[in-house]
């Protein structure tokens, strides 16, 4: 069961497709879109990602930070965001603390689930019935 709307998002410290040490608190101030997929270069994710590099530039203009987590390692998701050409990080989770902290485990994997947290920190948006091919713009539509 994913985490509610109204808990604080647990903070966490990885690094991303580029090996950069990437923290939540790092985009403190800015709204945060965290969403979990289960692997790199599958058609569903790949569909998810592509929505959300098809959609960026309005994430952008909104100020709003987009992070995709799986438990794929670097190497992985440095090829995936090569040959699909996103602009935003992937971060690393190969030990699952960040997918278990957040309540996604798929037992190894991360279930595809998209959480929204505000300039706070605190989660205020859940969605864990993605359309993979219009998630980006359906997150956009809640956040409007």
């Amino acid at each position: 069961m994913a985490l509610a709307v109204g808990t604080e998002a647990p903070n966490f410290t990885t690094v991303d497709d580029e090996g950069n040490t990437v923290s939540l608190s790092d985009f403190q101030g800015k709204i945060v879109v965290l969403y979990f997929y289960p692997k790199d270069d599958t058609p569903g994710c790949t569909k998810q990602a592509q929505s959300f590099r098809d959609n960026y530039q309005e994430y952008q203009d909104k100020d709003m930070v987009v992070l995709g987590v799986s438990m794929d390692d670097e190497a992985s998701h440095k090829k995936f965001k090569e040959k699909y050409g996103l602009p935003f990080k992937l971060l690393v989770d190969t030990d699952g603390k960040i997918t278990n902290a957040y309540d996604v485990s798929g037992g190894g994997y991360a279930k595809r689930v998209t959480y929204i947290i505000d300039a706070q920190g605190t989660i205020i948006a859940v969605d864990d019935k993605v359309k993979t091919e219009t998630h980006a713009q359906d997150i956009l539509t809640t956040i409007s």
